[in-house]
């Protein structure tokens, strides 16, 4: 689960995007921080896959799109700038790739073939194809893509390699699966919001200020925060017992 940083030049940076990120990035790792328990022993087996964690996990995940797909209005919806967009886009791309290797190398029966990270990488792509669109198309797009999925899925489309697209009838086992469809539907709702002008809306008080630099370098705290707690708790509870 990730966001990218905010493409905006650092003078026009919107300080309640940066927190709604690090807002986000506190669930992140509170779910990470469970599922790492469990796999360690210290909490029941299942409690991820509850109801309510499932619920929290969807939230977190979505709010991350959500967000880049403001990030995308905002840094580009006057006129796409190539250079920050194929660099944002190429980084985001890298930690995918990176996450793919991490997570094969370690459970090659659950590797993340596509996570939040490739999700939004494409996304990414796909939403210059709508920069230009109305409101109400954006959100008629949205609400397309996530049905989409629920009313055809096949069967034909359960392969690793194909199910990355959203249809598959039967997800095959991933750590961390976000298809293209539904999950482009969050992205198109965030370039919504940034086209009606949501984004001043985002809360900013004193107190919550600290979680804008997490969310600045919200792509970074991903690729670290979950080894870092995974190392720390295999210290705690096996390395030096």
């Amino acid at each position: 689960m990730s966001s990218i940083p905010d493409p905006l030049p650092s003078a026009r940076r919107l300080p309640g995007v940066d927190i709604a990120r690090g807002v986000a990035l506190i669930g992140m790792v509170i779910f990470h921080f469970t599922l790492d328990l469990e796999m360690f022993g210290q909490v029941p087996q299942g409690t991820i896959e509850s109801p309510p964690w499932m619920v929290f996990a969807r939230l977190v995940a979505g709010s991350f799109v959500f967000l880049a797909g403001l990030s995308l209005v905002l840094g580009h919806g006057a006129g796409i700038r190539w250079r920050p967009f194929l660099t944002g886009t190429g980084q985001i791309a890298a930690g995918a790739l990176a996450v793919t290797l991490a997570t094969y190398a370690a459970m090659p029966w659950m590797f993340v073939f596509f996570g939040i990270l490739h999700s939004i990488a494409l996304s990414r792509v796909l939403g210059l194809a709508f920069l230009r669109l109305p409101v109400p198309v954006l959100v008629l797009a949205a609400a397309a893509v996530w049905i989409a999925p629920y009313l055809w899925p096949t069967d034909a489309m359960n392969p690793r390699w194909l199910a990355w697209i959203g249809f598959a009838a039967e997800q095959p086992l991933s750590m961390d699966l976000e298809p293209v469809f539904p999950w482009f539907a969050p992205f198109l709702l965030g370039m919504a919001a940034a086209r009606l002008g949501l984004h001043h809306a985002l809360p900013a008080p004193r107190w919550l200020t600290p979680l804008a630099w997490p969310g600045r370098h919200s792509l970074a705290v991903y690729l670290i925060h979950q080894p870092v707690i995974f190392g720390t708790l295999w210290l705690i509870f096996v390395g030096l017992r």
